[in-house]
């Protein structure tokens, strides 16, 4: 197996409140940091995208609140990922498989997406643009 199927799909360990939120917390910074890089993806395109099309205000300054605003909601969500899987665990108790890799798995694809988006959202407004200025809209 590789790292990275070992880190997403791994052996199925001792399962208690305590091992549980280590798992999560031990791959807390590699989802930051993956979710991170798709935003700062997303606003290095947003920004080199302004300044390459026609028509467009040239360097946009995108504003920091929104970006702090979403890496606090992300790791909101992300701490309930420990808590829902600890809860499971306290309900349904061990004949419950282990759900914690896959809720990872569908939060780290939903975050580094909603991060992505602005820039895909941004793209098809770009592509508009030219085609509106072709045709002599704009």
């Amino acid at each position: 197996m590789t790292a990275l199927t070992e880190f997403l799909f791994p052996a199925p360990a001792q399962r208690n409140v305590l091992s549980i939120l280590g798992w999560w917390e031990k791959r807390r910074v590699p989802y930051n940091l993956a979710v991170g890089a798709a935003g700062l993806a997303s606003v290095a395109w947003i920004a080199v995208a302004e300044l390459i099309t026609p028509g467009g205000p040239g360097l946009v300054l995108v504003p920091w609140q929104p970006i702090v605003l979403f890496g606090i909601g992300a790791n909101v969500f992300y701490t309930l990922g420990s808590v829902i899987e600890s809860l499971a665990l306290k309900v349904w108790g061990h004949e419950l498989f282990p759900i914690g890799p896959g809720l990872y798995r569908m939060g780290l694809t939903f975050s580094v997406g909603l991060a992505l988006l602005p820039g895909m959202v941004f793209t098809l407004s770009m592509i508009l643009r030219i085609t509106l200025a072709i045709f002599g809209v704009i």
